[in-house]
């Protein structure tokens, strides 16, 4: 609990609570232009309702209640016994400098210590210097980054070495890569959208038995990725709105350029199998890793994204 000045100049005592569908219009208009300067859209407006729908045992949202307004909101998911994942922190342009948000990350720290979790993440864009800011004030410190391969859909592409679904092979070679102690052990999570978590070998070994599974094996294992997802996201064009479908991969991990070259032509042959427009891959942010992605012609994200977390276990982050 907090107070903070409203914009009349009483002072509003501040509560945190679970978000409610009546919340609706109050969280829509603080977070509707969140990153309208980028030309970037929010999707809290747009998916509100289902959002907060799945709140319970392993998931809570929580809102700021200031009386008449709303000052923020974020979203805690628990996706693994003890790992949670923080998302959807926005606060009230009107309540911004007022240290609100640090009542919004307790909150959750609290809620996902209740629920076993001993360590919390978040995703903060690389270019978001003032939500970087946020998160190191809240008590997450730097955990790692990544990027987006994007290797365009081909029916016909030859991987040029063998592609097996070896999943102990896979495993035994993630868990002693670079990729792997870059990512400390993260990939893209299963159930939960744009978040990470670690990558196990149940993990490898269930996409293996769907068909999902790529490991790179040639004078031994040199790669590995899966096919995490496919999912339709509209986009703008000319001509209109288009539905595109997507194949989104877990994460690209690899032991040389001409690994990473065979890696991606399977997840391009994959990705037109399953009928996606456009694909992408979690890797390794730096020049290595993105350098090894240009030699083998294939596209990739501009800037990288953040991984920031926080250790539950820490008095300091518990009493911050």
């Amino acid at each position: 609990m907090s107070d903070a000045d409203d914009p009349s100049g009483d002072t509003a005592e501040i509560t945190v609570r679970q978000a409610t569908p009546d919340d609706y219009e109050a969280v829509a208009g603080f977070t509707r232009h969140t990153w309208q300067e980028r030309g970037v859209s929010d999707y809290i407006p747009d998916i509100y309702h289902e959002w907060i729908a799945g709140d319970g045992p392993t998931q809570r949202t929580f809102v700021l209640d200031a009386g008449d307004d709303l000052a923020g909101i974020c979203q805690g998911v628990l996706l693994s016994e003890h790992e949670a994942w923080a998302q959807g922190m926005r606060v009230n342009t009107d309540f911004r400098g007022q240290g609100v948000s640090l009542d919004l990350s307790r909150a959750l720290f609290d809620w996902a210590r209740e629920q076993g979790a001993t360590v919390c993440r978040n995703m903060v864009f690389s270019w978001n210097v003032a939500g970087l800011g946020q998160s190191r004030a809240a008590g997450f410190g730097p955990g790692t980054e990544f990027r987006w391969a994007q290797p365009t859909p081909d029916p016909d592409a030859d991987p040029a070495l063998q592609i097996t679904t070896e999943a102990d092979a896979g495993w035994a070679f993630w868990s002693g890569s670079d990729a792997r102690s870059h990512l400390r052990g993260l990939a893209l999570d299963d159930e939960e959208t744009w978040a990470l978590s670690e990558l196990t070998r149940e993990r490898l070994h269930a996409a293996a038995d769907d068909d999902r599974l790529f490991v790179v094996q040639d004078g031994g294992t040199r790669g590995l990725s899966y096919r995490n997802r496919t999912y339709e996201r509209e986009q703008e064009t000319d001509e209109g709105t288009e539905t595109l479908t997507w194949a989104e991969y877990a994460v690209g991990a690899w032991a040389d350029p001409e690994a990473a070259r065979a890696l991606y032509r399977a997840v391009a042959r994959d990705a037109a199998e399953v009928g996606a427009d456009r694909t992408r891959v979690l890797i390794p942010e730096g020049v290595r890793w993105v350098s090894d992605t240009a030699v083998s012609r294939v596209g990739v994200s501009e800037e990288p994204d953040f991984v920031m977390q926080a250790d539950l276990t820490d008095p300091a982050v518990a009493d911050n």
